[in-house]
Protein backbone atom coordinates (compact mmCIF):
# COMPACT_ATOMS: atom_id res chain seq x y z
CA UNK A 1 0.00 0.00 0.00
CA UNK A 2 1.07 3.46 -1.27
CA UNK A 3 1.99 5.87 2.44
CA UNK A 4 2.45 9.57 1.72
CA UNK A 5 6.41 10.52 2.55
CA UNK A 6 6.93 14.25 2.95
CA UNK A 7 10.20 15.86 3.88
CA UNK A 8 10.42 18.51 6.59
CA UNK A 9 12.44 20.88 4.66
CA UNK A 10 8.79 20.67 1.85
CA UNK A 11 6.94 21.03 4.91
CA UNK A 12 3.88 22.92 4.63
CA UNK A 13 1.46 24.51 7.28
CA UNK A 14 -1.69 24.51 5.51
CA UNK A 15 -3.46 27.68 3.53
CA UNK A 16 -5.78 30.87 4.23
CA UNK A 17 -9.40 30.01 2.92
CA UNK A 18 -11.57 33.25 2.56
CA UNK A 19 -14.85 32.46 4.84
CA UNK A 20 -16.64 35.72 3.58
CA UNK A 21 -15.27 38.16 6.45
CA UNK A 22 -12.09 36.24 7.80
CA UNK A 23 -9.46 34.37 6.38
CA UNK A 24 -9.32 31.03 8.60
CA UNK A 25 -5.94 29.08 8.61
CA UNK A 26 -6.60 25.68 7.85
CA UNK A 27 -3.47 23.27 8.51
CA UNK A 28 -2.56 20.71 6.62
CA UNK A 29 -3.17 17.07 8.01
CA UNK A 30 0.26 15.49 9.68
CA UNK A 31 -0.59 11.93 10.53
CA UNK A 32 1.51 10.89 7.27
CA UNK A 33 5.45 9.76 7.44
CA UNK A 34 7.72 12.70 7.84
CA UNK A 35 11.40 12.11 6.08
CA UNK A 36 14.42 13.98 8.75
CA UNK A 37 17.15 15.39 6.26
CA UNK A 38 18.79 18.43 9.29
CA UNK A 39 22.05 17.12 10.54
CA UNK A 40 21.53 19.94 13.30
CA UNK A 41 18.11 18.28 14.68
CA UNK A 42 19.48 14.54 14.64
CA UNK A 43 22.45 16.26 16.85
CA UNK A 44 19.75 17.83 19.29
CA UNK A 45 17.33 15.25 19.29
CA UNK A 46 20.51 13.03 21.11
CA UNK A 47 21.31 15.44 23.11
CA UNK A 48 17.44 15.88 24.54
CA UNK A 49 16.97 11.84 24.35
CA UNK A 50 20.53 11.77 26.51
CA UNK A 51 19.19 14.20 29.43
CA UNK A 52 15.89 12.68 29.51
CA UNK A 53 17.39 9.49 29.99
CA UNK A 54 19.81 11.28 32.69
CA UNK A 55 16.39 12.91 34.42
CA UNK A 56 14.13 9.47 34.08
CA UNK A 57 16.80 7.49 36.52
CA UNK A 58 15.74 10.07 39.10
CA UNK A 59 12.37 7.94 39.13
CA UNK A 60 14.48 4.63 39.79
CA UNK A 61 16.87 5.70 42.78
CA UNK A 62 15.52 7.93 44.63
CA UNK A 63 12.68 6.02 46.34
CA UNK A 64 10.45 8.81 48.05
CA UNK A 65 10.21 11.07 44.42
CA UNK A 66 6.35 11.10 45.11
CA UNK A 67 6.67 13.78 47.66
CA UNK A 68 8.49 16.05 45.63
CA UNK A 69 6.46 15.70 42.49
CA UNK A 70 3.41 17.92 43.66
CA UNK A 71 6.21 20.84 43.63
CA UNK A 72 7.03 20.12 40.28
CA UNK A 73 3.01 20.16 39.44
CA UNK A 74 2.42 23.23 41.41
CA UNK A 75 5.93 25.57 39.82
CA UNK A 76 4.19 23.62 36.34
CA UNK A 77 0.98 25.23 36.82
CA UNK A 78 2.06 28.59 38.14
CA UNK A 79 4.20 28.93 35.25
CA UNK A 80 2.08 27.98 32.25
CA UNK A 81 -0.86 29.69 33.88
CA UNK A 82 1.43 32.76 33.84
CA UNK A 83 2.01 32.45 30.04
CA UNK A 84 -1.87 33.08 30.06
CA UNK A 85 -1.15 36.73 31.50
CA UNK A 86 -2.05 35.38 35.27
CA UNK A 87 -0.15 37.84 38.28
CA UNK A 88 0.33 35.25 40.75
CA UNK A 89 3.19 33.04 42.14
CA UNK A 90 4.48 30.07 43.37
CA UNK A 91 3.98 31.31 47.31
CA UNK A 92 0.56 32.40 46.72
CA UNK A 93 -0.34 29.20 44.79
CA UNK A 94 0.65 27.32 48.18
CA UNK A 95 -1.37 28.97 50.62
CA UNK A 96 -4.97 28.45 51.33
CA UNK A 97 -7.58 30.32 49.52
CA UNK A 98 -8.51 32.82 52.37
CA UNK A 99 -5.09 33.63 52.95
CA UNK A 100 -4.78 34.70 49.65
CA UNK A 101 -5.25 38.43 48.12
CA UNK A 102 -8.36 39.32 47.59
CA UNK A 103 -7.23 40.57 44.00
CA UNK A 104 -5.31 37.37 43.15
CA UNK A 105 -8.07 34.69 44.19
CA UNK A 106 -9.00 34.10 40.53
CA UNK A 107 -5.49 33.49 39.37
CA UNK A 108 -5.37 31.27 42.11
CA UNK A 109 -8.70 28.96 41.56
CA UNK A 110 -7.16 29.14 37.69
CA UNK A 111 -3.39 27.57 38.86
CA UNK A 112 -5.44 24.75 41.40
CA UNK A 113 -7.64 23.93 38.58
CA UNK A 114 -4.14 23.31 36.26
CA UNK A 115 -3.07 21.26 39.38
CA UNK A 116 -5.99 19.35 39.10
CA UNK A 117 -6.36 18.58 35.39
CA UNK A 118 -2.73 17.76 35.50
CA UNK A 119 -3.25 15.32 38.41
CA UNK A 120 -6.38 13.54 37.21
CA UNK A 121 -4.89 13.37 33.16
CA UNK A 122 -1.85 11.66 34.81
CA UNK A 123 -4.45 9.46 36.76
CA UNK A 124 -6.83 8.95 33.64
CA UNK A 125 -4.13 7.56 31.15
CA UNK A 126 -3.76 4.36 33.52
CA UNK A 127 -6.84 3.80 32.06
CA UNK A 128 -7.27 5.79 28.62
CA UNK A 129 -4.67 6.40 26.22
CA UNK A 130 -4.01 10.05 24.90
CA UNK A 131 -6.44 11.08 22.90
CA UNK A 132 -9.35 13.28 22.38
CA UNK A 133 -11.26 11.93 25.44
CA UNK A 134 -8.55 12.25 27.70
CA UNK A 135 -7.67 15.73 26.50
CA UNK A 136 -11.38 16.96 26.49
CA UNK A 137 -11.82 15.67 30.13
CA UNK A 138 -8.49 17.35 31.46
CA UNK A 139 -10.53 20.68 29.54
CA UNK A 140 -12.95 20.30 31.50
CA UNK A 141 -11.19 20.17 34.92
CA UNK A 142 -9.07 23.39 33.72
CA UNK A 143 -12.01 25.25 33.28
CA UNK A 144 -14.13 24.20 36.11
CA UNK A 145 -15.97 27.09 37.93
CA UNK A 146 -13.40 29.54 36.50
CA UNK A 147 -13.23 32.14 34.61
CA UNK A 148 -13.78 30.03 30.96
CA UNK A 149 -16.62 28.08 33.07
CA UNK A 150 -18.82 29.47 29.74
CA UNK A 151 -16.67 28.88 27.60
CA UNK A 152 -17.78 24.96 26.70
CA UNK A 153 -15.74 23.17 29.30
CA UNK A 154 -14.71 19.57 27.76
CA UNK A 155 -16.22 19.93 24.19
CA UNK A 156 -14.67 21.21 21.46
CA UNK A 157 -15.66 24.70 19.75
CA UNK A 158 -18.88 25.26 18.29
CA UNK A 159 -18.12 28.72 16.62
CA UNK A 160 -14.72 30.62 15.24
CA UNK A 161 -12.69 31.75 17.34
CA UNK A 162 -9.58 33.98 17.25
CA UNK A 163 -5.59 34.86 18.68
CA UNK A 164 -4.82 38.55 19.61
CA UNK A 165 -7.09 41.75 18.68
CA UNK A 166 -10.31 43.02 20.16
CA UNK A 167 -12.05 40.87 17.81
CA UNK A 168 -11.94 38.84 14.65
CA UNK A 169 -11.21 42.22 12.46
CA UNK A 170 -7.82 42.36 14.22
CA UNK A 171 -6.50 39.23 15.03
CA UNK A 172 -3.26 38.30 15.07
CA UNK A 173 -4.18 34.78 13.68
CA UNK A 174 -7.52 32.94 13.31
CA UNK A 175 -7.28 28.98 13.31
CA UNK A 176 -9.50 26.76 11.47
CA UNK A 177 -13.37 26.64 10.99
CA UNK A 178 -15.06 24.91 14.18
CA UNK A 179 -16.50 22.31 11.91
CA UNK A 180 -13.29 21.37 10.86
CA UNK A 181 -11.77 20.77 14.66
CA UNK A 182 -13.37 16.98 14.74
CA UNK A 183 -11.33 15.85 11.87
CA UNK A 184 -8.13 17.97 12.70
CA UNK A 185 -7.97 16.32 16.14
CA UNK A 186 -8.88 13.00 15.07
CA UNK A 187 -6.10 13.33 12.15
CA UNK A 188 -3.56 14.03 15.79
CA UNK A 189 -4.96 11.17 18.05
CA UNK A 190 -4.10 8.94 14.73
CA UNK A 191 -0.39 10.36 14.25
CA UNK A 192 0.19 10.26 18.15
CA UNK A 193 -0.48 6.52 17.83
CA UNK A 194 0.44 5.80 14.33
CA UNK A 195 2.61 2.52 13.90
CA UNK A 196 2.99 2.76 10.52
CA UNK A 197 5.17 6.00 10.04
CA UNK A 198 8.21 5.98 12.23
CA UNK A 199 8.99 9.31 13.73
CA UNK A 200 10.83 9.77 16.87
CA UNK A 201 8.22 10.69 20.02
CA UNK A 202 10.13 13.95 21.08
CA UNK A 203 10.03 15.64 17.02
CA UNK A 204 6.22 14.26 17.04
CA UNK A 205 5.05 15.49 20.89
CA UNK A 206 6.67 19.35 19.29
CA UNK A 207 4.42 18.87 16.00
CA UNK A 208 1.11 17.50 17.87
CA UNK A 209 2.00 20.55 20.51
CA UNK A 210 2.02 22.62 16.94
CA UNK A 211 -0.90 21.98 15.35
CA UNK A 212 -3.41 21.53 18.63
CA UNK A 213 -2.02 25.26 19.17
CA UNK A 214 -3.21 26.02 15.45
CA UNK A 215 -6.37 24.43 15.37
CA UNK A 216 -6.83 25.67 18.77
CA UNK A 217 -10.05 23.60 19.55
CA UNK A 218 -11.49 24.55 22.39
CA UNK A 219 -13.28 28.32 23.06
CA UNK A 220 -10.62 28.93 26.26
CA UNK A 221 -7.77 26.61 27.55
CA UNK A 222 -5.62 25.99 24.96
CA UNK A 223 -2.24 27.12 25.29
CA UNK A 224 -2.61 25.15 29.30
CA UNK A 225 -3.94 22.00 27.68
CA UNK A 226 -1.88 22.11 24.97
CA UNK A 227 1.42 22.48 27.45
CA UNK A 228 0.09 19.66 29.54
CA UNK A 229 -0.42 16.80 26.93
CA UNK A 230 3.41 17.28 26.24
CA UNK A 231 3.91 15.80 29.74
CA UNK A 232 1.11 13.40 29.23
CA UNK A 233 2.62 11.93 26.10
CA UNK A 234 6.29 11.39 27.31
CA UNK A 235 4.67 9.21 30.13
CA UNK A 236 2.58 7.48 28.25
CA UNK A 237 5.11 6.34 25.40
CA UNK A 238 7.49 5.27 28.24
CA UNK A 239 10.03 8.55 27.71
CA UNK A 240 9.28 9.39 31.61
CA UNK A 241 7.93 6.82 34.35
CA UNK A 242 7.25 9.84 36.32
CA UNK A 243 5.63 13.55 35.63
CA UNK A 244 8.87 15.41 36.24
CA UNK A 245 9.48 17.33 32.91
CA UNK A 246 7.14 20.69 32.28
CA UNK A 247 8.17 22.62 29.46
CA UNK A 248 6.33 26.06 30.36
CA UNK A 249 8.87 27.56 32.67
CA UNK A 250 11.34 27.01 29.26
CA UNK A 251 8.00 28.54 27.13
CA UNK A 252 7.40 31.66 29.94
CA UNK A 253 11.36 32.76 29.89
CA UNK A 254 10.71 32.56 26.21
CA UNK A 255 7.31 33.44 25.62
CA UNK A 256 7.88 35.84 22.74
CA UNK A 257 10.19 32.86 20.94
CA UNK A 258 7.91 30.63 21.70
CA UNK A 259 5.00 32.65 19.97
CA UNK A 260 7.40 33.68 17.23
CA UNK A 261 8.15 30.55 16.36
CA UNK A 262 4.59 28.86 16.52
CA UNK A 263 4.06 31.84 13.75
CA UNK A 264 6.86 31.25 11.94
CA UNK A 265 5.38 27.46 11.18
CA UNK A 266 2.28 29.16 9.68
CA UNK A 267 3.73 31.29 7.93
CA UNK A 268 6.96 30.51 6.32
CA UNK A 269 6.65 26.49 7.02
CA UNK A 270 9.32 26.58 9.04
CA UNK A 271 8.67 23.82 11.51
CA UNK A 272 12.37 23.13 11.43
CA UNK A 273 13.60 26.51 13.66
CA UNK A 274 10.20 25.03 15.94
CA UNK A 275 11.16 21.74 16.51
CA UNK A 276 15.20 23.52 17.06
CA UNK A 277 13.37 25.48 20.16
CA UNK A 278 11.52 22.77 21.42
CA UNK A 279 14.80 20.16 21.39
CA UNK A 280 16.56 23.31 23.25
CA UNK A 281 13.24 23.80 25.54
CA UNK A 282 13.72 20.12 26.43
CA UNK A 283 17.13 19.76 27.30
CA UNK A 284 17.27 22.81 29.16
CA UNK A 285 14.52 22.10 30.94
CA UNK A 286 15.79 18.66 31.68
CA UNK A 287 18.99 19.79 32.83
CA UNK A 288 17.43 22.32 35.11
CA UNK A 289 15.16 19.44 35.95
CA UNK A 290 18.41 17.06 37.28
CA UNK A 291 19.88 20.27 39.33
CA UNK A 292 16.75 20.50 41.16
CA UNK A 293 16.52 17.33 41.97
CA UNK A 294 20.10 17.09 43.21
CA UNK A 295 19.38 19.85 45.42
CA UNK A 296 16.49 18.22 46.65
CA UNK A 297 19.02 15.20 47.66
CA UNK A 298 21.55 17.59 49.66
CA UNK A 299 18.89 19.18 51.51
CA UNK A 300 17.22 16.12 52.46
CA UNK A 301 19.96 14.89 53.86
CA UNK A 302 21.34 18.19 55.57
CA UNK A 303 17.69 18.17 57.05
CA UNK A 304 17.78 14.32 58.26
CA UNK A 305 20.96 15.70 59.98
CA UNK A 306 20.06 18.04 61.91
CA UNK A 307 16.55 16.48 63.12
CA UNK A 308 18.58 13.57 64.57
CA UNK A 309 19.64 16.29 67.18
CA UNK A 310 15.80 16.27 68.39
CA UNK A 311 16.60 12.36 69.44
CA UNK A 312 13.01 11.09 70.37
CA UNK A 313 11.41 13.88 68.78
CA UNK A 314 12.63 13.18 65.38
CA UNK A 315 10.12 10.71 64.22
CA UNK A 316 7.66 13.49 64.80
CA UNK A 317 9.97 16.24 63.01
CA UNK A 318 9.96 13.60 59.96
CA UNK A 319 6.40 13.51 59.52
CA UNK A 320 6.34 17.45 59.36
CA UNK A 321 9.49 17.30 56.80
CA UNK A 322 7.85 14.58 54.37
CA UNK A 323 4.55 16.80 54.49
CA UNK A 324 7.01 19.80 53.42
CA UNK A 325 8.53 18.70 50.67
CA UNK A 326 4.78 18.14 48.98
CA UNK A 327 3.73 21.62 50.71
CA UNK A 328 6.74 23.81 51.73
CA UNK A 329 4.20 25.84 54.10
CA UNK A 330 2.82 24.59 57.34
CA UNK A 331 1.16 25.90 59.68
CA UNK A 332 0.44 24.65 63.81
CA UNK A 333 -2.71 23.73 63.17
CA UNK A 334 -1.80 21.36 59.95
CA UNK A 335 1.48 20.42 62.06
CA UNK A 336 -1.16 19.07 65.26
CA UNK A 337 -2.52 17.04 62.35
CA UNK A 338 0.26 15.52 61.09
CA UNK A 339 2.11 14.59 64.45
CA UNK A 340 -0.66 13.67 66.79
CA UNK A 341 1.22 16.03 69.12
CA UNK A 342 -0.63 18.57 72.02
CA UNK A 343 -0.59 22.15 70.41
CA UNK A 344 2.17 23.19 73.09
CA UNK A 345 4.10 20.52 71.92
CA UNK A 346 3.47 21.59 68.22
CA UNK A 347 4.93 24.86 68.90
CA UNK A 348 7.62 23.58 70.68
CA UNK A 349 8.41 21.42 67.74
CA UNK A 350 8.44 24.22 65.16
CA UNK A 351 10.33 26.65 67.28
CA UNK A 352 13.02 23.93 67.25
CA UNK A 353 12.62 23.58 63.49
CA UNK A 354 13.03 27.28 63.43
CA UNK A 355 16.44 27.12 64.79
CA UNK A 356 17.33 24.71 62.78
CA UNK A 357 16.97 26.90 60.07
CA UNK A 358 14.60 24.58 58.43
CA UNK A 359 11.19 26.56 58.77
CA UNK A 360 10.96 30.46 58.61
CA UNK A 361 7.64 32.47 60.05
CA UNK A 362 6.44 34.44 57.17
CA UNK A 363 3.24 36.24 58.60
CA UNK A 364 4.79 38.38 60.91
CA UNK A 365 1.72 37.70 63.32
CA UNK A 366 1.18 36.86 66.83
CA UNK A 367 -2.21 34.49 65.36
CA UNK A 368 -2.42 32.37 62.58
CA UNK A 369 1.43 31.84 61.84
CA UNK A 370 2.58 30.60 58.54
CA UNK A 371 5.97 28.57 58.03
CA UNK A 372 7.66 27.99 54.64
CA UNK A 373 10.44 25.30 54.08
CA UNK A 374 12.07 28.39 52.46
CA UNK A 375 15.33 26.47 51.09
CA UNK A 376 13.80 23.84 49.45
CA UNK A 377 10.80 26.23 48.19
CA UNK A 378 14.31 28.37 46.73
CA UNK A 379 14.45 24.81 44.34
CA UNK A 380 11.77 25.56 42.37
CA UNK A 381 11.47 29.65 42.22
Amino acid sequence: MFKKREKMRNFKAGNYINQGTFKSFQPEIINKQWILESMELVNLLGQADRQLGRLDMYSEYIPNIDLFISMHITKEATKSSKIEGTKINIEDVLLDKEDVNEEKRNDWEEVQNYISALNLAIENLKNLPFSSRLIRETHKTLLKGVRGKHKLPGEFRSSQNWIGGASIKDAIFIPPTFDSVNEYMSDLEKFAHSEDFYFPDLLKIALIHYQFETVHPFLDGNGRVGRLMITLYLIEKGILKKPILYLSDFFERNKTLYYDNLMRVREKDDIIQWFKFFLVGVIETAKNSIKTFDGILKLQKDVELKIQELGSRSSNAILIINYLFQRPIIDAQIAHKITKLSLPSVYKLIKELENFKILKEITGGKRGKLFVFNDYLKLFR
